[in-house]
């Protein structure tokens, strides 16, 4: 898998990969941030933030599809090898291949669809209950991530075509 990784890469996608990596990473810090005050604030001195669970929510949804393309370009997601050696290695790369494609398949349609709800949110100037927060910059997020992942699973067909069977 390691081999597979190495031709599967190029430059620019592993730089987006990891700009969106480190995008992620200061959006955990900041949820640690709010959360821990959240419950330092609530507890100890008897003031709720206002909004908190919203801020969260809207941060949870750039640390998932921030960190999406750089975990599938890292083969980081939880794979299962049950059928692996009963399938043997054309069963594996047709199921590699197959994975993949209906991957992209699936998420391009909803990196469509995302584009579209940003759209749509930005038109309308669609923000939050609480706090008022614009929506559309959530969605760009969602609809970029996504799309970048899409881009990760074409390169890894194509490294696994030329790859071939092993």
């Amino acid at each position: 898998m390691r081999r597979f990784l190495n031709i599967a890469r190029s430059d620019c996608l592993d730089r987006a990969t990891l700009w969106l990596a480190v995008l992620a990473a200061g959006a955990l810090i900041f949820m640690v941030v709010t959360i821990s005050a959240g419950v330092i604030l609530r507890y100890a001195f008897g003031s709720p933030v206002l909004g908190l669970n919203e801020i969260n929510q809207m941060t949870a949804v750039v640390l998932v599809m921030a960190a999406l393309p750089y975990c599938t370009a890292r083969a980081g997601h939880v794979g299962v090898d049950v059928f692996d050696q009963r399938i043997g290695r054309w069963g594996r790369f047709i199921g590699d291949i197959g994975s993949r494609m209906l991957s992209g398949i699936v998420l391009s349609v909803l990196v469509w669809r995302a584009v579209l709800k940003a759209l749509d949110a930005r038109e309308f100037e669609d923000t939050t209950n609480m706090l008022g927060l614009p929506i559309w910059p959530f969605y760009g997020v969602l609809a970029l991530g996504m799309a970048l992942c899409v881009l990760v699973f074409a390169v890894q067909i194509i490294g696994l075509l030329r790859e071939g069977a092993r």
